[in-house]
């Protein structure tokens, strides 16, 4: 009887760079909060905790200061930047001048648009359950991304991209500090949901602004 045909051994997953793996260990340290503002950070600390040694440490720790979330000093680490006072009001400015004019852009919305929002409401409803403020503040901001894109301004969209790492952080803060909000969020979506669905233009404007001009107030609270 013939032997049966060798199965070829699975290729072997090939890792990120070591340099990128510390960047997006680090990374998303401090946009969860694990690493919060005013943590010293050390490259042997770093280098330990991901398996590498200290020069990929360096690589990414120079890359997270150029992006504004860490400040570096020279043979004592890497210090976790807290969010300013100054850097909420410019956040909060943006996304208003982005989102109210989508939100606006969206009526009449198409049902793929409705669609797609009633899918993200779900899943920030199930995460919520779930008790994960991070992963609520993801869904959170890729609702609102949803609705920037439907513009159709790819320049707007950009922009707003840019402030992804920024509402992530401010985000996680404000629902850990105030875990009502979670809930209080979600209906704030569902009334933006509504005014979009009803064609409501003004409706959706307001419903934008009132729910920005909140997150500014808690995070101003956090950021004292």
């Amino acid at each position: 009887m013939p032997a049966a045909p060798a199965i070829p051994a699975a290729a072997p997953v090939k890792q990120p760079p070591a340099a990128d793996r510390v960047y997006s260990h680090i990374k998303q340290g401090v946009l969860d909060r694990h690493y919060q503002g005013g943590t010293l950070l050390t490259e042997g600390e770093l280098a330990e905790a991901v398996g590498v040694s200290r020069t990929p440490v360096r690589e990414a720790l120079l890359k997270l200061e150029v992006e504004g979330l860490i400040k570096l000093y020279p043979k004592k680490g890497a210090l976790v930047l807290a969010v300013s006072a100054q850097e909420i009001a410019d956040v909060v400015e943006t996304r208003l001048l982005v989102e109210e004019f989508a939100a606006r852009k969206a009526v009449p919305a198409s049902a793929r648009l409705l669609a797609r929002l009633e899918e993200l409401l779900e899943e920030q409803h199930r995460l919520a359950d779930e008790g994960d403020p991070a992963a609520v503040a993801v869904a959170d901001r890729c609702f609102h991304a949803e609705i920037v894109r439907n513009a159709g301004n790819e320049i707007l969209s950009k922009l707003y991209d840019q402030l992804r790492d920024r509402q992530l952080r401010m985000g996680v803060a404000v629902m850990e500090a105030h875990p009502e909000r979670v809930r209080t969020s979600i209906t704030e979506h569902s009334e933006l949901l509504e005014a979009i669905r009803a064609g409501d233009a003004d409706a959706a404007a307001r419903c934008v602004r009132a729910h920005v001009s909140r997150v500014k107030v808690l995070i101003r609270g956090e950021a004292r």
